[in-house]
């Protein structure tokens, strides 16, 4: 059945000699002659379906029923990414960029040539890993002691070896591994997803961040915000080792609220957010409010089940680690990040290691690498490696795209006699499934670890390559803002098509540097 397009009107809300006129837009129209929650379920699936005009304001439009094999621009690879991020700066030299040179001239004076540019200290002595790198998996790759479950799984993994960073600074150059920009208020990679295709699953946000237990990373919320985009597009945090994960999802138990009175409360306040929306058209937080309490209702039904792991069998609780207390936070974020993708959610974000100061529990490890490595790697390990199999076992690899970042690496040369100082001129991050090549390496810093010298490769390039993967032309998914449209890759950003696999030749686009 076609439902007409109303034009704004003006409709009394009580009697006319008592009662201002109250301006209905489209969606307040089918509101007040839906009625209560029928209103909420008739306005939100004509959203879906792109009957309401307005429905784009929130992000909903036909484009969230598409097949993903349509894609937005072109055919997807891929349904979804999971990011794991190591905040504080895990180090590539101690993890997966091996240099024999740093072995034999360890306690040598520390002279790559040229200035040294440092962020808190002056250049040590050059100094080897702690732990030994050996050849991993039928591809042969070398993975350091430090993660050898990670390790196991480098078959299919793909590694970039000369990723760059504009600033040595944790706060920026986390920015700018989760928004594409150094400066506060860009909206995050998983907003833009979020923009471009929309949610697989109605009860669940399309964009989840499950933040380190401890604390927040450099920036905290802001690396998950909507910036500039519709404001319901940004993260929604879930903290599942917390007595209540989401926040203001239910009533407080001490308000009182039996099941009908806080019903009958959501909808006289959803009456009055729509009655205020009609009179201010375009102001996007009113739109993503109205939204959040159309999920939350929702939610109240789909988090449980999604968040219970207790139905997961032993095998895979044990996978996960979460009958150890060194893993079990992490990995209890890594399994149910495998539940909400399995479940429809397109982005989800894991942050490992938290900025609350000392002891230092994330990778930021100036005083004694050895120390701090070791325990931000028993975490790290086991769970992601199990993340990645798991995946793999119930064949949502080959459509889900795994990032393992961190904002920089770390100098091949000591600070202090244990520690490391920041280096963004050449650190690694590791990517897989979702099309992408495994068993492989794009790029290399030079001899010592510290300089990107063969396919420096940005976060715009990896943001390129990602959107591509997802069916979505990374040139044309733009926002206009201030004059300027905007988008994730700012101006940059080349698809690095020699990392997927069989690409087809037709997809390259005129100017890309890699067109293997």
């Amino acid at each position: 059945m076609l439902i007409p397009r109303f034009k704004t009107a003006s409709i009394p809300t009580a009697s006319p000699a008592h009662s201002p006129m109250v301006r209905l837009d489209r969606r307040g129209f089918l509101w007040q002659f839906g009625g209560g929650l029928g209103g909420i379920a008739l306005a939100s699936l004509l959203g879906q379906d792109g009957w309401i005009a307005g429905a784009e304001s929130t992000g909903l439009s036909s484009r969230t029923e598409r097949r993903i094999s349509d894609g937005l621009h072109h055919p997807a690879r891929a349904k979804r990414v999971v990011q794991l991020f190591m905040s504080g700066a895990a180090s590539q030299v101690d993890t997966f960029d091996y240099k024999p040179e740093l072995i034999r001239r360890h306690g040598e004076r520390f002279d790559p040539g040229g200035k040294i540019e440092l962020f808190q200290s002056n250049p040590g002595k050059v100094m080897r890993s702690p732990w030994k790198f050996r050849p991993r998996g039928e591809c042969g790759r070398f993975v350091s002691d430090l993660l050898p479950e990670l390790g196991g799984c480098v078959d299919d993994l793909c590694f970039l070896h000369a990723m760059t960073s504009k600033s040595n600074v944790h706060g920026p150059a986390t920015f700018l591994q989760a928004t594409g920009f150094v400066n506060p208020g860009f909206p995050a990679a998983g907003a833009w997803i979020s923009l471009a295709l929309g949610s697989d699953n109605q009860d669940l946000p399309t964009f989840v961040v499950l933040p380190d237990q401890r604390g927040f990373a450099p920036n905290g919320p802001a690396n998950w915000s909507s910036g500039f985009l519709p404001a319901a597009h940004q993260g929604v945090m879930i903290r599942p080792s917390a007595a209540r994960p989401i926040l203001d999802l239910h009533p407080p138990e001490e308000a009182g609220l039996d099941p009908a009175t806080d019903r009958a409360g959501l909808d006289l306040l959803d009456t009055l957010n729509r009655a205020h929306q009609s009179q201010r058209p375009g102001d996007s937080r009113l739109d993503a409010r109205i939204a959040s309490y159309e999920l939350a209702a929702r939610l109240q039904l789909a988090a449980p089940e999604a968040l219970d792991v207790t139905n997961e069998s032993p095998a895979t609780r044990r996978a996960y680690g979460l009958d150890d207390e060194t893993t079990a936070d992490f990995g209890r974020n890594c399994l149910i990040a495998r539940r909400l993708l399995e479940r429809g959610v397109r982005f989800v974000q894991v942050w490992n290691g938290a900025d609350n100061g000392f002891p230092r529990r994330n990778w930021d490890s100036h005083e004694d690498l050895a120390r701090d490595h070791a325990i931000m790697g028993r975490s790290l390990d086991q769970p992601a490696a199990a993340l990645i199999r798991d995946l793999k076992a119930r064949g949502l690899l080959d459509e889900t795209i795994v990032v393992w970042c961190t904002e920089f690496g770390r100098m091949p040369c000591s600070q202090g006699t244990l520690g490391r100082d920041h280096n963004p001129h050449g650190f690694t991050v590791f990517v897989a499934g979702g099309g992408f090549k495994g068993g492989i390496a794009y790029g290399q810093t030079d001899e010592w670890s510290y300089r990107a010298v063969e396919h420096p490769t940005t976060i715009h390039d990896l943001h390129a390559t990602i959107l591509h993967l997802l069916g979505i032309d990374h040139t044309r998914l733009t926002v206009r803002h201030n004059g300027i449209n905007r988008r994730l890759t700012d101006v940059h950003g080349e698809v690095l098509f020699s990392l997927l696999n069989s690409e087809p030749q037709k997809a390259v686009v005129d100017g890309s540097r890699d067109q293997g």
